[in-house]
């Protein structure tokens, strides 16, 4: 009898990946390599060295092999003019989506504060900014990260929540004087010296990304918030928040990586009230027998209340986040954008 092989070694993603090739490097090239890296990053690829465990040479071998085929890709040619870097950007991304990516770029020289900050945690910098005016923390909030955004303004007073989101949703832009006044709260840590534009920061859909990594609790609550004083900016921030019908956007891999994360009892009711093409991208990406079974049961479902569904669709998509989070997944839709 022939011996039964081993399946192979699960494929690591993400985060994971980036942690086990520094681990290959060693303790001194594996600091020089996260010292260009951002808070955020550094954050997250640490938490994957110290969870990461019994990890195979195969995996290994993997992740090395794709690093020196990526790396062979490139040459030593080196470009740093910015001119030459922001041509480069409208190019490729359009001159909309270049705009903010192009001054986070540009900015970064002349915002070593602000830089600062993204090394600290959601509490802490709601300590710094919470005597600030409103608008000094929309500003703060537009800056960093949506996901640090998220958990500063999750700590900030209740009562303050709907204000400042609703700030971020109508910035159209920090101009040169609300720039020197952030300047002087950071206590002069960045060069104020240079001429300085308007940054196209903040905005409807900085809103939306903020509130799209709290917690449905506090995203519920903000949102009635804003609900009641403006109904109309409620509704368009809403528009662009990632909802279940979004789901749609999720590749294959994606969608069988979140259908293992969800019991049959919470899909049935989410797909209650999900249009026919998500139901059958579903019912794609499940076996066959799965799939009838889904569409028996859903068939068979009575009527359920509304309530009932969208807590089970929030309950999902709060699983399709933390699985984005991770990197076994890409949200795609209108509430998140990637380049």
């Amino acid at each position: 009898m022939s011996e039964k092989k081993a399946n192979p070694p699960a494929a690591l993603a993400g985060a994971d990946r980036a942690a086990v090739f520094l681990m290959s490097l060693g303790e001194d090239e594996a600091a020089k390599v996260l010292q260009h890296l951002g808070p955020r990053e550094v954050q997250k690829i640490g938490q994957s060295m110290t969870r990461l465990t019994n990890v195979s040479r195969d995996q290994v071998d993997d992740v090395l092999t794709e690093f020196v085929t990526s790396v062979s890709q490139y040459t030593g040619l080196g470009v740093g003019n910015s001119d030459y870097v922001r041509k480069v950007l409208v190019k490729a991304l359009g001159e909309d989506k270049a705009s903010s990516v192009i001054d986070r770029i540009m900015m970064g020289g002349s915002t070593r504060g602000l830089e600062q900050l993204k090394w600290l945690d959601g509490k802490t910098i709601a300590e710094m900014i919470r005597l600030e005016h409103p608008q000094i923390m929309a500003i703060i909030l537009a800056y960093l990260e949506d996901d640090q955004a998220s958990e500063v303004i999750a700590e900030l007073p209740e009562r303050m929540r709907h204000d400042v989101l609703m700030r971020v949703a109508t910035l159209e832009g920090i101009q040169p004087a609300a720039l020197q006044e952030l300047d002087e709260i950071m206590e002069r840590q960045f060069s104020g010296k240079q001429r300085l534009k308007s940054s196209s920061l903040g905005g409807l859909q900085a809103a939306a990304n903020i509130l799209n990594n709290l917690d449905t609790a506090k995203e519920t609550g903000i949102l009635e918030q804003v609900q009641e004083l403006d109904a109309e900016l409620a509704e368009r921030i809403q528009e662009l928040m990632f909802v279940f019908d979004d789901l749609i956007e999720v590749d294959d891999r994606g969608m069988q990586q979140l259908l293992r994360e969800v019991t049959s009892d919470v899909l049935v009711l989410a797909l209650k009230g999900a249009d026919e093409e998500l139901k059958a991208k579903i019912l794609s990406n499940m076996s066959k027998r799965a799939a009838e079974m889904l569409a028996d049961d859903l068939e068979a479902k009575g009527p359920v209340r509304l309530s009932e569904v969208e807590a089970a669709q929030r309950e999902i998509l709060t699983i399709a986040k933390r699985l984005a989070d991770d990197g076994q997944l890409m949200l795609g839709g209108s509430g998140e954008s990637f380049v």
